[in-house]
């Protein structure tokens, strides 16, 4: 049990208001053994990856977020607290050598080349990593996919994506992706093209405000007198004395019962004090993408009516595009097509080092290389955004380094939850969920 012992009142203390922190304060305030809920957030404005950019009067956000999950009882917390969400359908292609192919790429074989198309099945059907056991990506994505489709699409995209090779990522990304029967591709190699991953064939989405609007949602629901949103906040240190938090922000001591992260581990563990060495080095060793989101306007529109486009060739720096007017009227402010245009890169590696203006370059000539632009002079920089925190590496590494880092924390009585507090990829509904489950666990 985290409460203590009934009749006491608790003090808590949240690190990070994005989603995750917004959500678990949401949760808490109710319970009568608390007293008080203090988050602390160190940018100016709150919601973290969540948050929507408005410029010259148009809406983004920091990469492609839609609203959708299996569990149904979260999907609708998070539809509880919009004004009129937008209900759309998926669509959503892969550009292979050019040409569209329905996403999730095994479903819509029959778009490829006639010897990519043999290829894929034929690898498919005689399969000989079936019967393996799978420790990392690619060894699961040759054992449900055959070389074929691996080869062709999910190792080229998935190493752009994650700047990291497959065979040194573990099987948490991906283990939970369903192996498609024979009958389903030979049905996708025939002409049919298969809706797969169902769950995600119907989504949500603000009518206005961006992603933004479902944290916004949240926080508008927070109790005034119970809890209070502290920004710009640059935490100094962390320490407990005896059985309190003390925490310095802004060059202020503040005392709590309770301590919640949802702020990088990374962040954490540079200002709680003390800190083992075998700690420092665990979360060291943790790897992570870092994002530039660039939104990009084209006074025409080459998409079509779909949504987003996965791009797996090399020679495009972004591996992902995604339409905003596509989301509805609110988000169609300029004729022609407004793009988030992703790309993924890592501390010290090339990208990193690119100008501003080197970055635009090369998403304008992959605009053109894939035939959304006719010319790189048609793409207007409406604005780019970066996110150092932005996607979990599952590295072989990853298990036996939060394992540590969790023991830990659980032992100094801090509670760890968010993406980044808690180092898992979560998406909203997985991120809202266990905000809802570490509120039970205080009641």
């Amino acid at each position: 049990m985290l409460a203590t012992k009934l009749g006491i009142k608790m003090k808590i203390a949240i690190l990070g208001a994005g989603l995750s922190g917004i959500t678990t304060a949401y949760y808490l305030q109710k319970f009568e053994n608390i007293s008080n809920i203090t988050l602390f957030e160190k940018e100016k404005r709150p919601f973290g990856l969540c948050q929507s950019i408005q410029k010259d009067g148009m809406i983004y956000d920091i990469g492609p977020h839609i609203l959708f999950s299996k569990d149904k009882e979260m999907l609708q917390e998070m539809l509880n607290v919009l004004d009129s969400p937008n209900a759309l359908k998926r669509s959503n292609k892969i550009l292979y050598k050019g040409i569209p192919v329905q996403y999730p790429f095994e479903n819509d074989l029959s778009k490829l080349p006639e010897e990519d198309l043999k290829y894929c099945i034929n690898a498919f059907e005689n399969n000989p990593y079936e019967e393996y056991k799978a420790s990392n990506m690619i060894q699961f994505f040759l054992k449900t996919f055959g070389e074929g489709i691996t080869n062709c699409y999910l190792r080229p995209y998935n190493e752009k994506i994650w700047k990291y090779d497959p065979a040194f990522m573990n099987t948490s990304m991906v283990d939970r992706i369903p192996k498609p029967t024979k009958e389903e591709i030979e049905r996708s190699a025939s002409g049919e093209t298969v809706d797969g991953y169902v769950h995600q064939l119907y989504f949500s989405y603000p009518s206005d405000g961006g992603i933004e609007a479902v944290p916004q949602g949240f926080l508008n629901r927070l109790s005034k007198e119970k809890c209070r949103l502290l920004l710009d906040q640059r935490i100094t240190s962390i320490e407990k004395r005896e059985d309190k938090f003390v925490v310095t922000s802004n060059g202020e001591e503040h005392i709590f019962d309770k301590l919640i992260s949802t702020i990088p581990v990374q962040e954490l563990a540079k200002v709680y004090k003390p800190l083992p060495t075998e700690i420092k080095e665990a979360v060291d060793d943790l790897r992570y993408n870092s994002i530039a989101v660039a939104f990009v306007h084209i006074p025409y529109d080459n998409c079509g009516d779909n949504y987003a486009y996965m791009v797996p060739d090399n020679d495009v720096i972004f591996h992902r595009i995604s339409k905003m007017d596509f989301l509805g009227s609110r988000y169609h402010v300029r004729e022609g097509a407004t793009y988030m245009i992703e790309v993924t890169y890592r501390e010290g590696d090339y990208i990193s080092h690119m100008t501003k203006g080197e970055l635009e370059d090369k998403i304008a000539k992959g605009l053109v290389r894939i035939g959304f632009a006719e010319k790189e002079a048609d793409c207007d920089f409406v604005d780019i955004t970066h996110a150092k925190f932005a996607y979990v590496i599952y590295d072989l590494n990853h298990g036996s380094n939060m394992e540590k880092i969790r023991n830990f924390f659980q032992t100094q009585s801090v509670i760890l939850n968010g993406r980044f507090g808690n180092f898992e990829y979560w998406n909203m509904d997985k991120i809202v969920r266990e905000s809802f489950e570490l509120s039970k666990r205080f009641n």
